[in-house]
């Protein structure tokens, strides 16, 4: 599982790059920028989920073998 949510962390990065090429720094908010922010934003959504997921997994794993 760990090794499953560091590659979604990538991927989601990954994205964020992809998207950041997609914004027009001119006409920020027209077009196919506006897809790209929103894209840029649910990519950060994404990994702060994921982050916060594998945390809790590594708290479940310390209070497991108390």
């Amino acid at each position: 599982m760990k090794i499953f949510t560091y590659i979604l962390i990538v991927l989601a990065l990954a994205l964020i790059v992809f998207n950041i090429t997609i914004l027009d720094f001119d006409h920020l908010f027209e077009g196919d920028s506006v897809v790209g922010l929103i894209g840029i934003a649910a990519s950060f959504c994404a990994i702060f989920i994921l982050l916060i997921f594998r945390m809790s997994k590594m708290i479940e794993e310390k209070t497991k073998d108390r």
